[in-house]
């Protein structure tokens, strides 16, 4: 079973270690069955600790707000084991709602997660959690992954949003990422990472059209005009949105977003870690910026700062030696302010609902309109 290695000594996430073998011979796929015993094979597995060291029990309790997966972390009592030994870690699986646990099989969202771990997650410098352990059941989708507990750290909140200051270190990472494998050929040929637009768009233009009326069926007076009417507008665009793709592409994140985030709260915690790895795929990097922008800051706070925001991203790319005129950047990102548009319509219909996560599609889908009519994203089709 293959456990993916990362360390995650900088924040800049240098000198990265590539995929082990673990010596774990059974996957986990709930976190009422996991064991002291597994948890061992886990860490020792990982390098984490030496053989003879064993976790004797711990303490699980439910951590973050995911609606596709259930996060839970242990923290660990020890025998024989070195004062590195971590105190905690944490462990994801799927969800235990029935519906988002089909969505997360249906989407293939948890196969991809696992080999972001297995394949890439060395290649990028962005700062995301050391992972001991990342498998997966193809024949069931089903999956488990542990990881390094990012403390002392604050989840993003994606209803009350962040501070500008905030999204300028969001800016900073998110070139990391893309510049790590900016038009790098060695993205390609991998069955689970997709060009989302690979089929020209229609598997994800057919998702849309067919989920935009239950959308706004669902929230009914609860949307604005304003929201209703660009969802509604949006449905016989996905494939021109998706065909303005173009070259150079890197690799998308695809959901990057505050609640995909932890934000440093103390000393010894890196100042952004970002987790989440479910949707990642190949396109255009300011479609990344787009999103988080377009929905992390308050409507008045994007406005006034977004300018400023996506040159920080731009300085960032060039740091790191890519040149992305800015010209062009502002394109690709003007036209992709639909991609959380998109993401607020489809993920609110394809997961369970509850009144939190009614909250946040609502508030994404809010502002990502905004955000669509103050750019005038709409004549980029024409």
């Amino acid at each position: 079973m293959a456990a993916a290695r990362h360390e995650a000594a900088s924040f800049r996430g240098e000198d990265l270690l590539h995929a082990t073998m673990s010596a774990v011979t059974t996957l986990i796929a709930e976190s009422a069955q996991v064991t002291p015993e597994w948890l061992t094979e886990v860490l020792v597995g990982s390098g984490a600790v030496p053989a003879g060291a064993s976790v004797v029990s711990f303490d699980p309790t439910s951590v973050g707000t995911g609606k596709l997966g259930e996060n839970v972390r242990f923290v660990l009592e020890w025998r024989d084991a070195p004062d590195s030994a971590p105190v905690s870690v944490v462990g994801k699986f799927p969800s235990a709602d029935p519906t988002s646990r089909a969505a997360g099989v249906l989407t293939g969202i948890y196969a991809r997660e696992v080999n972001f771990y297995q394949q890439l997650a060395d290649r990028v410098k962005m700062r995301v959690p050391y992972c001991h352990f990342a498998d997966l059941d193809v024949t069931t989708g089903e999956f488990a992954l542990v990881f390094e507990d990012i403390t002392p750290a604050r989840q993003g909140d994606q209803v009350s949003g962040c501070s500008v200051d905030e999204a300028a270190l969001a800016m900073e990472q998110l070139a990391l990422l893309h510049s790590s494998v900016w038009a790098d050929p060695a993205l390609e040929g991998r069955d689970w990472l997709a060009h989302r637009n690979a089929d020209g768009g229609l598997a994800l233009s057919n998702l849309y059209q067919s989920m935009v009326g239950t959308f706004t069926e669902q929230y009914d007076d609860r949307l604005s005009d304003r929201a209703r009417g660009a969802a509604e507008r949006f449905a016989p665009h996905v494939t021109d949105w998706l065909g303005s793709d173009r070259e150079p592409c890197t690799l998308l994140h695809g959901d990057y977003r505050l609640e995909n985030m932890l934000f440093g709260a103390g000393p010894g915690a890196p100042p952004l870690t970002t987790v989440d790895w479910q949707t990642p795929s190949i396109g255009p990097g300011p479609s990344d910026a787009a999103y988080f922008l377009g929905a992390g800051l308050s409507i008045d706070d994007r406005r006034a700062h977004e300018r400023d925001l996506l040159e920080i991203y731009r300085g960032g790319l060039a740091a790191e030696g890519v040149d992305l005129d800015a010209d062009e950047c502002w394109a690709i990102y003007r036209v992709n302010t639909f991609t959380g548009l998109h993401m607020a319509v489809v993920a609110s219909v394809l997961v369970g609902r509850d009144p939190r996560s009614d909250e946040m599609f609502l508030a994404m889908a809010e502002r990502h309109a905004a955000h669509v009519d103050d750019l005038d994203a709409f004549d980029s089709f024409d």
